[in-house]
């Protein structure tokens, strides 16, 4: 057994226990993985016979298996791979004995890694696609809240912090852009119900997926854009969305108020996608219910005071004109701190005394005047605006952090629908109105800010050809290949396994005939094939040193190198236990002979000396 297996398997040990950090025990998946890992050191410390760390080997194959189903992101997954890796060169440790040292069993660990991605490959685009672990029972709880929550209440928060966390992230990898800044209202969750301090969502607990495949969308039409998006863990089953277009996967479903619900456990990263389109939706066409007009009565007197002149005015267009110019002409201010409101009558002092607060307490107030005045409304909360990045490479995407969470209102206008009022645009010293007018692409203020977008923009590639390979695409995939004789699908998987498997063992043993042998003498014949190549080649029976010297004649110039490997190789060949620095010497020397004839970077002399 070499004694490079026992530390290879403690640091693939390392490996997993940091993947596991990740994970959220609400998913019951989660527990197993945890106890898989915890068992698998107990059994490492233990081990003592090669057996046992086979075992021990196989464990940790398995449990970044699992990982891999569990976090398949693009920085998790290269954590598996190189957990995988260490896994399989401490297995070849245990199998191959003393004789291997750490580069070359990395290197044959590598090798064996390549060989698989073939067979890996075809039952990844083929093999019939199941249902998504993170989809299987969830325990209880989801998770750390992102910025928004189902229930408001600005009047409590004396101040509000702000978070730079990572949101969400959206892309357009079909082309069509982002809309512009000022338009960019990302909706997550409608807040229907109040209670006069409070407004709560109502949206139904999202149904269970039904038994057996599920129905895949309709796919895009030609020339609809998609919207791809990469939603960070949150406690919501809302996730965000523009609004327009409609989704591509069978987790999504919109509800009639505009929210789109997602099935996948809120305690792992989203990726879903949607079509981009300029057709709004039927759900800004359905009517309202009685729940978008109730309002407490008599808890904010001086507002539904105000809102009772609005009443009298013969339309509900022109109350809302009447509510907006009312805000424009008073002296309302955006800020984070605004201070607590009193338990009576919070919204009047908001809205006559202090004018003093931030999204939530402007949309709060106007939705209540416009149900106040007889309108139909409701309040919105979700992202505004977002940094659009380009990286260097692949497409831009708009990244949203939780200082974009933002809440609107909503009003209900008799043939036109739910159309989106931004009262918070009215203030003095909106954040975003003096963005709009700025620049918006994102190119960092500090190194680690633009390494941290590049990789952003490579996981949503990843997102967009790994995870976002579906059953619907794998069945359009077949559908091309195979067209009517989809029965036919299982003789094709068998026949491109096996292609992959012998082109796999054809490859590792050829890359094994080439490594074996003696190191030393492998070495040298790789060089005289070099010094072959440019018409001289050792005679019968002549010795290495005499051939040096008849290579010496044609290059003088070449004579230290060339003494230097000879005797390095003779005093390895003859030593009676030959050294491992002696052997990368030889490899050192040879590679530096094989490059300058290579290259014809020769010296000066030699180089008249061949031309004359």
């Amino acid at each position: 057994m070499s004694r490079a297996a026992a530390p290879l398997q403690w640091l693939t040990m390392g490996l997993l226990a940091v993947g596991l950090l990740g994970l959220s025990p609400a998913l019951s998946l989660s527990l197993l993985a945890f106890g898989l890992a915890v068992l698998t050191a107990l059994k490492l410390r233990e081990a003592r016979s090669l057996e046992e760390r086979r075992l021990v080997a196989l464990l940790q194959l398995v449990g970044a298996g699992l990982l891999a189903a569990l976090r398949p992101e693009l920085g998790p997954s290269l954590l598996q791979g190189l957990a995988i890796l260490l896994a399989l060169a401490g297995l070849l440790a245990l199998e191959l004995g003393a004789g291997p040292d750490w580069k070359a069993l990395m290197r044959r660990s590598l090798q064996v890694l390549l060989a698989a991605l073939p067979i890996a490959l075809v039952l990844f685009l083929l093999l019939p696609r199941l249902m998504p672990f993170s989809n299987l029972g969830t325990g209880q709880g989801m998770g750390v809240m992102t910025g928004l929550s189902d229930s408001m209440e600005p009047g409590s928060i004396a101040r509000l912090s702000v978070s730079r966390a990572a949101a969400a992230r959206v892309a357009f990898p079909l082309g069509g852009g982002p809309p512009p800044l000022g338009q960019r209202f990302w909706r997550v969750l409608v807040h229907q119900r109040f209670d006069g301090r409070r407004w709560r969502s109502t949206a139904p607990p999202l149904p269970r997926p039904a038994a057996g495949q599920p129905t895949p969308p309709p796919p895009a039409a030609p020339g609809e854009g998609i919207q791809l998006w990469l939603v960070e863990p949150s406690g919501l089953a809302a996730v965000p969305w523009s609004g327009a277009g409609r989704p591509l996967s069978p987790d999504l479903t919109l509800q009639r108020s505009g929210e789109l619900l997602n099935r996948a456990p809120g305690s792992q990263r989203r990726v879903y996608a949607l079509t981009q389109t300029a057709d709004p939706g039927d759900w800004r066409s359905q009517p309202p219910g009685p729940i978008d007009l109730v309002l407490p009565r008599g808890e904010n007197p001086r507002l539904e005071a105000l809102a009772a002149e609005w009443r009298r005015l013969g339309s509900d267009r022109q109350r809302l004109n009447a509510a907006g110019s009312w805000f424009r002409s008073q002296p309302f201010r955006y800020t984070l701190e605004p201070g607590a409101l009193p338990r009576q009558a919070p919204l009047d002092r908001f809205l006559f005394e202090t004018r003093l607060g931030f999204c939530g307490h402007y949309a709060s107030a106007f939705t209540t005047l416009m149900r106040a005045a007889g309108v139909p409304a409701r309040v919105v909360s979700g992202y505004r605006g977002g940094q659009w990045v380009q990286p260097v490479g692949g497409s831009g995407y708009v990244d949203l952090r939780q200082a974009d969470a933002h809440a609107w209102s909503e009003v209900w206008l008799q043939g036109e629908g739910w159309q989106r009022v931004d009262p918070t645009a009215w203030a003095d010293g909106d954040p975003l109105a003096s963005a709009v007018t700025t620049s918006e692409t994102a190119t960092g203020t500090a190194p680690w800010d633009w390494l941290q977008r590049q990789w952003w923009g490579l996981d949503i590639a990843w997102a967009r050809w790994w995870l976002g390979y579906d059953s619907e695409q794998q069945q359009a995939l077949v559908q091309r290949l195979l067209g009517d004789q989809r029965h036919l699908l299982g003789l094709v998987v068998l026949l491109a396994v096996a292609i992959s498997l012998a082109a796999s063992l054809g490859g590792l043993g050829w890359l094994g005939r080439r490594r074996s042998g003696d190191p030393l003498r492998l070495e040298l014949e790789h060089t005289l094939r070099a010094f072959a190549r440019h018409g001289l080649a050792p005679q019968a029976g002549e010795t290495l040193p005499v051939f040096a010297q008849r290579l010496m004649q044609r290059w003088p110039a070449l004579a230290g190198p060339l003494n230097a490997y000879v005797a390095n190789y003779q005093r390895q060949r003859f030593a009676s236990t030959p050294s491992r620095t002696g052997r990368r010497q030889a490899q050192r020397l040879g590679r530096a002979l094989r490059r300058s004839l290579r290259t014809g970077n020769l010296p000066k002399e030699a180089v008249q000396r061949e031309h004359p």
